[in-house]
């Protein structure tokens, strides 16, 4: 897989379980509970690809980052 878009979709990830968590934290509403509730082992891939796009995230910010990573100077 091109690494632009493994970053591509890991940022989408990353940002479904944010929008996620501010929906359960605001108003106890599970977005990814609610669309894939009846399939429990969707539900847990969900969050598991979540975690580890965030962990990858993580360990690769630096490099696609322009204000971290000195690329928009």
């Amino acid at each position: 897989m091109n690494a632009k878009y493994l970053h591509f979709a890991t940022y989408l990830l990353v940002i479904v379980g944010a929008l996620n968590w501010g929906l359960v934290g605001l108003f106890g509403f599970n977005l990814v509970e609610t669309v894939l509730g009846s399939w429990p082992m969707a539900v847990k891939l969900v969050y598991v690809l979540v975690g580890v796009s965030a962990a990858y995230d993580v360990a690769t910010h630096m490099k696609y980052c322009k204000y971290c990573g000195g690329k928009g100077k």
